[in-house]
């Protein structure tokens, strides 16, 4: 069984930067010889076919901090997989003595409520600009972990009157590798093909142990430990003035795009933080210019409303939060590019000349090392123009805050309430924690209390918008429609796909209900100071306890309780106790459970055990953890897989990674009760497509070459035929449609856009809250719907008896938030259905109802199916095969 332990780590506000900081401050000069990353590592950052592992830069890095008083060294924690997570301080040696003054000088800019404006004048007059730059992100975009290095060591040496200058104003942090798990597999898997045929090829898992690319998109939820340590330097302990995130991009257009962003953009950031990317990036390009560096491109490619990664969501925290993308090579092996072979992009229509492109690179050898030399222009050019302008930006930094403050007392919606009674009340307490790790404030009723019409108990939250987060409230906690206009629809009117998602709702995602209100809350309120860590009360009834099966943490619970040696079981109806009524979905536990491990579950999941005063052994049924697998490929991985694997994870599933030679084997049946396929192509799958940013499969040495062929499809088939249950994400189900002859078609197959268009929206359904799968769900939910996901209709014939609705998209304004098109091609059909297949079933659920580990509010539809029992009449309940 693949288990790993990672639990979530709750980060202190700022006490893990103090106390790091007080090891690490300099007590004098080092002036120790330095030596280059080039003497260091053998060979010039970016060098063809050469690349510095990470624990060979941390050892770099640590030497730096040891030799250098203009650099401190700072150990986060241990990544995902146990490597060092680091960040590097640089400034003056006089700056770096008192850096924590320097810190809060920033956190009174930042939130300027309640400080005096000689306090406010003397941080604008006595504070340094702080500048926060991260790379290597996303590993197999190979330059920006070389040139970290080097900038390291210019930073660290370099004493002419530009560095002088930048080392006096700012105070600049590098996140030198934000995914150090990740570089080390690249270098690994490069330095094991380079000099064979298959040299340059990506690597053939996720470059992230559960994740990879999509990395990029945890900023908002946090869900990685990775995204914790940077939204903890970010968000909370610094909130810099500047925010820039270095990459890598396609091959064949420009050789660097550099800020601002391409239309459309994302409403609600205050406006100088645009105008300040205006302003980064000409300097920037006026830098690459300057150093005969052409091929540089502004405001193109990359569009202002994009995904909520770190980049796209720091313009809302008041920063400006910007993106690099370098041209790439194949990975640190260099490329040949034809002219005929570069093109345009989002407002670059053609590849020519324009005033965001006056000087197109021709064509030619491109390097790693050309990579290197841009990103570390772009690197201390956005160091200059904040050190020859600190006051002015420190001023702006105010001003933002200010106004944002103002504007969000003054909007039609001025808070959001957060009420104490929910669906799931654990989930929505997850989702306040999840604003406080943004830095967003959160208060809390202590009492009952009116407001707006509703009566709202104690122990509700209440989120301000007058706060200079106000734009993050907005965009997490509000509404959204993404636009629809000549920005996002291309010359034949065709709409064009956002950037990833078309909303970021964290309240909708979650399942939380939030309560926008117009008029301020007066109610008596205390703030919530720090990450909520809710214990569950424990109360032992004659015949046990029960567990609230309406809370996600719930099934975390059982599964604790099973790997302990406890019994339980569930109810499948509601049923009268003594002093209220058991809701379908609940979970009994017996009195016998020993009380420590009750306890031990209690706290650790925060669910409450509440008192059972009757037997119901006759009206409920066993549950246990059924034997699951998951389907795992190569060509490059599956994000959806990685992202199921750390939810089944977190919820304490057990589970198997199945891979292609034991899914063709066979005989299924006898090692496993459910499988799971993650939303993936029917071809990548079979092998007859390669994945993702996988590439050609033939680029792959063999073992690597996935795909279980007709093979794997007839395993399958066997496995549901002998009583197996299959679970489908999205485009997955083309398999069951397709090679089983399933009744049911996917009514949005092949539909083009100006027919049907949902790019990564919220969607109203209807669930049959009574059905096995769906039990402690409520009736009206959201689904989370993206491109290629899919909406069922049943086939007429003599086996539609064979297909249960289980979630249905209701008739008309179907959308929550996002974008839209074509509602009547999905209203009144299937998101979800259970499909009969000789004595076992295919559950297919169209949309990703754990998109992310995000969509807390239909995790459910999951895991219902990973615990099974026989029900009253004997069949076999939410999930196949009985143990």
């Amino acid at each position: 069984m693949m288990k790993r332990s990672r639990p979530f780590r709750p980060i202190a506000m700022s006490a893990t930067f103090v106390v790091a900081l007080a090891l690490a401050l300099p007590t004098s000069a080092r002036g120790q010889e330095i030596p280059s990353p080039e003497e260091f590592f053998g060979f010039q950052m970016g060098a063809d076919r050469k690349l510095a592992r990470w624990d060979e830069l941390v050892e770099y890095y640590e030497m730096l901090g040891e030799r250098s008083d203009r650099l401190e060294v700072v150990n986060m924690g241990p990544t995902t997989l146990g490597n060092p997570f680091l960040a590097l301080y640089f400034s003056s040696p006089a700056n770096l003595a008192r850096l924590e003054e320097y810190r809060q000088m920033n956190a009174v800019l930042s939130d300027p409520r309640g400080a005096a404006e000689a306090e406010i004048e003397r941080a604008i007059a006595n504070g340094k600009v702080v500048v926060v730059q991260s790379l290597c992100l996303h590993s197999t975009e190979v330059a920006a972990g070389q040139t970290a290095a080097e900038i390291a060591y210019e930073k660290a040496t370099r004493s002419d009157e530009e560095m002088l200058r930048i080392l006096d104003n700012t105070i600049g942090i590098m996140i030198p590798c934000f995914n150090p798990d990740g570089q080390i597999m690249v270098t690994d898997w490069y330095d094991e093909t380079v000099g064979t045929e298959y040299e340059g090829a990506g690597p053939p898992s996720l470059y992230h142990h559960y994740i990879g690319h999509d990395n990029n998109r945890d900023a908002f939820m946090q869900n990685t430990v990775e995204s914790q340590y940077g939204a903890q330097i970010i968000f909370r302990d610094w909130i810099p003035q500047a925010y820039v995130d270095h990459h890598q991009m396609g091959s064949y257009t420009a050789r660097i795009y550099l800020p601002p962003y391409a239309e459309p953009v994302r409403p609600n950031a205050d406006p100088i933080v645009w105008r300040e990317m205006a302003w980064y990036g000409a300097h920037m390009a006026y830098k690459q210019e300057e150093a005969g560096l052409i091929g540089a491109v502004n405001a193109a490619i990359y569009s202002g409303w994009g995904h909520f990664g770190f980049h796209w969501i720091t313009p809302f925290h008041n920063i400006a939060g910007m993106l690099t993308e370098s041209a790439s090579a194949r990975l640190a092996t260099p490329l040949y590019v034809q002219p005929d072979q570069l093109g345009g992009s989002r407002q670059l229509p053609e590849y020519e000349e324009q005033t965001t492109f006056p000087s197109p690179w021709p064509g030619g050898w491109w390097h790693v090392r050309d990579i290197v030399v841009r990103q570390k222009s772009a690197y201390m050019a956005t160091l200059d123009i904040a050190a020859r302008n600190r006051e002015t930006v420190l001023r702006n930094a105010y001003l933002k805050a200010q106004r944002q403050t103002e504007r969000g007392a003054a909007g039609d919606v001025v808070a959001f309430v957060v009420p104490e009674d929910q669906h799931d009340r654990l989930t929505a307490i997850h989702m306040v924690n999840k604003l406080l790790l943004q830095g967003v404030e959160v208060m809390r009723s202590e009492a009952e209390f009116r407001h707006d019409g509703r009566v709202y108990g104690p122990g509700t939250f209440v989120v301000s918008m007058a706060q200079p987060k106000r734009g993050v409230i907005r965009w997490l906690l509000g509404q959204t429609f993404y636009p629809d206009n000549t920005y996002t629809r291309d010359r034949d009117g065709d709409p064009i796909r956002p950037y990833d998602m078309s909303t970021d709702n964290m309240a909708e995602f979650m399942g939380v209900r939030v309560d926008p209100t117009g008029v301020p809350v007066t109610a008596a309120l205390t703030e919530v100071g720090a990450l909520i860590e809710p214990v569950g009360d424990v109360q032992k009834g004659q015949f046990g306890y029960v567990l609230n099966g309406l809370e996600n943490a719930s099934f975390k619970a059982v599964n604790l309780l099973a790997a302990g040696g406890a019994s339980v079981r569930r109810v499948d109806t509601s049923i009268p106790i003594a002093g209220g009524t058991l809701d379908p979905g609940d979970f009994v536990v017996p009195a016998a459970t020993a009380d420590a491990l009750v306890a031990r579950v209690a706290s650790e999941t925060g669910v409450s055990f509440y008192p059972l005063g009757t037997d119901l052994t006759g009206e409920s049924r066993p549950v246990a953890p059924l034997r699951i697998a998951m389907y795992q490929r190569y060509f490059g991985g599956n994000m959806d897989e990685g992202w199921t694997r750390w939810l089944l994870e977190d919820f304490e599933f057990e589970y198997t990674s199945l891979f292609d030679p034991e899914l063709k084997a066979g005989n299924l049946n006898q090692r496993y009760d459910v499988i799971i396929l993650p939303a993936d192509g029917l071809g990548r799958m079979k092998g007859t497509a390669a994945g993702g940013r996988g590439g050609d499969p033939s680029s792959y040495p063999p073992e690597y070459r996935s795909g279980f062929g007709q093979e794997g499809v007839d395993a399958l088939d066997a496995f549901v035929q002998n009583g197996g249950t299959l679970i489908t994400f999205a485009e997955a189900g083309d398999l069951a449609i397709e090679e089983f002859e399933l009744p049911v078609r996917n009514v949005v197959a092949s539909l083009p856009g100006r027919e049907f268009w949902s790019p990564g929206s919220t969607l109203k359904v209807k669930v049959d809250s009574s059905h096995p799968a769906a039990l402690g769900m409520p009736r009206d939910a959201l689904a989370t719907f993206l491109a290629n996901n899919q909406a069922y209709a049943v086939v007429p014939g003599p086996t539609s008896h064979r297909v249960e609705r289980i979630v249905t998209f209701i008739d008309r304004d179907l959308l929550q938030s996002g974008w839209l098109l074509g509602e009547e091609a999905i209203a009144n059909k299937a998101a979800m259905v259970s499909v009969e297949h000789g004595e076992g079933r295919v559950l297919m659920i169209g949309f990703r109802a754990q998109h992310r580990a995000q969509t807390h509010g239909t995790f459910k539809l999951l895991f219902n199916s990973l615990m099974s029992g026989p029900t009253a009449d004997g069949a076999v309940a939410a999930g196949g095969a009985g143990r």
